[in-house]
C-alpha cells in the first residue's frame, strides 16, 4: 500500500525500536521520512536505510524542537504526520518509595515535556496546511495500575494521554489529528534489556497477556501508520490501544 504517497513524516525517537519499525513503515508506505534521534550512530543509520533524512534533536530542548519541525517545514514546504515516539525508562524509575526526584523529573521532560514541545511547534504548520496527523505514544500503562511501579514513566505516559485528548478536541475543526498510542509491551532493545533477560521479570508480565507473548515493533508500527493514513480520517482525540488483549483481560489462558 501507498497510503502516506509524498508525505513529509517526522519520526522522534526514529533509531531503534518503534521508532524504526515505524521509518521503515512510513517509508514503504510512500512517505518522505525525517528521522530523528539524539543518537547521531542510530538516527543516521535509520535514514539511510529508509531513504531519509537524519536530524539530530534533543526533544527535550524546546529550541532544538522548534528548529527541528521548522527545518523540516523550510526543506520540504510542509509537515504532514509526527510520530512523537522519543521516550525513555531508566533503571532508576521504579517505586514512588525510591525513585528520585531526578530521576522524575527527568522521565517526565524527556517523556511528556517533549511531546508538548513537538505538538506545540509541528500544529502552526499543519494549521497553515489545513491537514495533519499527529500521534503520540503514550502507552497501556496510562490505562492500568502495576505492582511493578515505574511511577514516574506511568505518570509520564498518562500526561501523554490527556494532553492527545485535549489537542485532538481543540484541534479537530482545523484538520489536524491528533491521537495517542498505546502499545503493549514490546520485544525493544529498551524492554528486552529491563525485562526479557530476567526470565523470572519477563514471566511475571506475560502472564497478563492473552496473547501470550510480546508485541513486535512491526505491529505497532503498523498501528501507526493507519493513524498516519486517511484510513483513520474520522479518529481524533482517540487512545488507540495495541496491547495484546492486556487492558481487556481479568484472567488469562493457560
Amino acid at each position: 500500500m501507498e497510503r502516506l504517497q509524498d508525505r513529509v513524516a517526522v519520526i522522534t525517537g526514529a533509531g531503534s525500536g518503534i521508532g524504526l519499525a515505524t521509518a521503515r513503515r512510513f517509508a514503504a508506505e510512500g512517505a518522505k521520512v525525517v528521522c530523528v534521534d539524539i543518537s547521531a550512530d542510530a538516527g543516521k543509520a535509520a535514514a539511510g536505510e529508509v531513504g531519509g533524512d537524519f536530524v539530530a534533536c534533543d526533544v527535550s530542548d524546546e529550541e532544538a524542537v522548534r528548529s527541528l519541525f521548522d527545518g523540516v517545514a523550510e526543506r520540504y514546504g510542509r509537515v504532514d504526520i509526527a510520530f512523537n515516539n522519543a521516550g525513555i525508562s531508566p533503571p532508576d524509575d521504579d517505586s514512588i518509595l525510591v525513585t528520585g526526584l531526578e530521576a522524575w523529573e527527568r522521565v517526565l521532560r524527556v517523556n511528556t515535556t517533549s511531546v508538548f514541545f513537538c505538538c506545540k511547534y509541528a500544529i502552526p504548520h499543519m494549521q497553515r496546511q489545513g491537514k495533519g496527523s499527529i500521534i503520540n505514544t503514550a502507552s497501556f500503562v496510562a490505562l492500568l495500575g502495576a505492582a511493578t511501579s515505574q511511577i514516574a514513566y506511568t505518570a509520564s505516559k498518562g500526561g501523554v494521554l490527556a494532553m492527545t485528548r485535549e489537542l485532538g478536541v481543540q484541534f479537530a475543526r482545523e484538520g489536524i489529528r491528533i491521537n495517542a498510542l498505546c502499545p503493549g509491551p514490546v520485544a525493544t532493545p529498551l524492554l528486552m534489556d529491563l525485562f526479557a533477560k530476567d526470565p523470572e521479570r519477563a514471566a511475571r508480565r506475560l502472564v497478563h497477556v492473552p496473547m501470550g507473548r510480546f508485541a513486535e515493533p512491526e505491529e505497532i508500527a503498523a498501528a501507526v501508520a493507519f493513524l498516519a493514513s486517511d484510513d483513520a480520517s474520522f479518529m481524533t482525540a482517540s487512545q488507540f490501544v495495541v496491547d495484546g488483549g492486556i487492558t481487556g483481560a481479568y484472567v488469562t489462558p493457560l
